[in-house]
């Protein structure tokens, strides 16, 4: 049996979300989705109109998320996502602020 081994090395990453993302349910979708990852970090609007995470956890899980920040919930319209990589802080639980 063959098949690619999960990365669980721990990756910390600051995003910025581009696009209609806010007053759509990014903050809280993406809340649900880091939590239920197992990840640990915060999510905010800024007063510009784009989103801004912080994911910390294993770089499958943090993989997985920044592929789903790519398209969001249902209502929000993506156009960009930067990432950056980060130290890592051992930060414990998901916010939203």
């Amino acid at each position: 049996m063959s098949g690619a081994i999960p990365d669980q090395r721990p990756e910390r990453r600051r995003v910025v979300i581009d696009g209609r993302v806010q007053g759509v349910g990014f903050r809280a979708s993406c809340a649900l989705r880091a939590e239920a990852a197992g990840l640990a970090g915060w999510v905010r609007n800024l007063p510009d109109g784009q989103v801004e995470a912080v994911f910390e956890g294993s770089a499958e899980d943090v993989a997985a998320l920044l592929g789903w920040c790519r398209i969001g919930p249902p209502s929000a319209h993506v156009t960009r996502v930067t990432s950056t990589e980060e130290p890592l802080t051992s930060e414990r639980g998901f916010t939203v602020r």
